[in-house]
């Protein structure tokens, strides 16, 4: 059983949601990124989506696409990013996903990668720009080093494709909220109760959603039918506006523990 399971078994137990957190690895700099994610953990966050630079994050709105640049500025490589991971490794047991595009991982090597990322402590894989039907070459790898990957479902998603991601996923699935990009918005799908019970008719998988959200009254709301839920831009934008403040860690964790406590 990999750790992304055992949490959401344990808050499942307890009726809990899970909050997911996400910050692009490198942005402003690997060290505060270390630094962030120990921030992260201690303010409620339950899994940690660790963004892997990319020059061309087709899926990302204006916020994470400038802190992928930032990141890129400071050469930072998916080399890196695991060697990070490896040091945090030795202080927490947080689950901890790459969410990245799959040119560095292919580049990489993708039995190299799967290894290299085992060995460092990481415990899922969320490629945005691979889909099901070309995940196999590295899913073989993922599925013996014992590693999650995780899809992707879009409000346009059909029942077959559902069908289909659901089939190859492990760890949980990722819905997005909404026929877009990544950014903070003002105002919920409204549909998103009835997206999550279509997906949970084709797995026993938990079912988060991500894409959009960027309060606490909205993270609660998502709670209510979701099993988790995953808040990206709205944290790299408190990262964006804070680059050379001292306090950046601190009100990270400020905005953080407010989602957890909005989850409840």
């Amino acid at each position: 059983m990999t750790r992304i399971t055992r949490v959401f078994q344990r808050l499942s137990a307890s009726n809990r949601k899970a909050l997911i957190p996400y910050i692009t690895a490198g942005d402003p700099s690997l060290d505060l990124t270390k630094k962030l994610i120990f921030q992260l953990e201690e303010s409620g966050a339950d899994i940690i989506e660790l963004g892997v630079p990319f020059s061309d994050p087709m899926a990302d709105g204006p916020t994470i696409q400038r802190a992928s640049e930032r990141a890129l500025a400071n050469s930072v490589s998916l080399r890196d990013v695991l060697d990070l991971v490896s040091e945090i490794r030795m202080h927490t047991e947080i689950p901890l996903i790459l969410f990245g595009y799959y040119n560095p991982f292919f580049t990489y090597g993708a039995e190299k990668f799967s290894r290299d990322a085992r060995e460092a402590g990481v415990d899922g894989v969320l490629i945005v720009d691979l889909p099901p039907e070309e995940v196999d070459e590295l899913k073989v790898y993922v599925d013996k080093d014992n590693l999650d990957i995780i899809f992707l479902i879009a409000p346009t998603s059909n029942k077959d494709r559902i069908k289909l991601i659901t089939n190859k996923a492990s760890g949980f699935i990722y819905y997005v909220s909404v026929t877009g990009v990544t950014g903070a918005r003002s105002n919920l799908n409204s549909r998103i109760e009835e997206y999550v019970a279509k997906v949970k008719e084709f797995t026993c998988l938990p079912v988060g959603v991500g894409f959009g959200i960027s309060t606490p009254g909205q993270a609660g709301k998502v709670a209510r039918w979701a099993d988790a839920v995953i808040v990206g831009s709205a944290i790299v934008k408190i990262i964006e506006e804070n680059l050379n403040s001292p306090d950046m860690v601190k009100k990270v964790g400020q905005f953080v523990k407010s989602l957890k406590e909005g989850i409840g």
